[in-house]
């Protein structure tokens, strides 16, 4: 009898902690949707790649470079290499993980207008409003910024 209790304690304890991951997911999975930042210039629409999530661009209010009438180039890229890739398409997040509590960090943004990339840390604040903060080594010497969602996640 005792075996038989200590089995479904165990069986008990294995779906508890199932569920709790399946739900941390779920919850992780807020972030997918396409997003403005608060300057209005571009969209970004977030997936999930595996376990982590990605950023893109994937509008722009200025498509296309004035001088030129081609589409915006990455010219502040400090690879050389990538000074030849358009801004629409290009994946300005990486690499983040949801930590829980609204919270996904460990990853990275890329700041076109400078060719910069920073740490970063994503809250969820509402249903549709994030706050990106991008920093240098201390998120308190860093940059925030309010995004709001356009779609959902889909």
């Amino acid at each position: 009898m005792k075996k038989l209790i200590i089995f479904l304690l165990t069986i008990a304890a294995l779906y508890i902690t199932e569920s709790v991951q399946a739900q941390d997911a779920k919850d992780g999975d807020a972030l997918i949707g396409i997003w403005e930042p608060s300057h209005g210039k571009a969209r970004i629409k977030i997936d999930k790649i595996a376990d982590k999530y990605y950023g893109r661009i994937v509008w722009l209010k200025e498509p296309n470079d004035p001088e030129t009438g081609e589409p915006k180039l990455d010219k502040n890229n400090p690879d050389e290499s990538m000074h030849s890739a358009p801004f629409r398409g290009y994946r300005m997040l990486k690499d983040f993980q949801y930590m829980g509590d609204g919270e996904w960090a460990e990853g990275t943004i890329y700041d076109p207008e400078n060719g910069s990339t920073y740490s970063c840390v994503i809250k969820l604040e509402d249903e549709n409003t994030l706050d990106i903060r991008g920093y240098i080594g201390v998120k308190t010497f860093g940059r925030s910024d309010v995004w709001k969602r356009l779609i959902l996640k889909k």
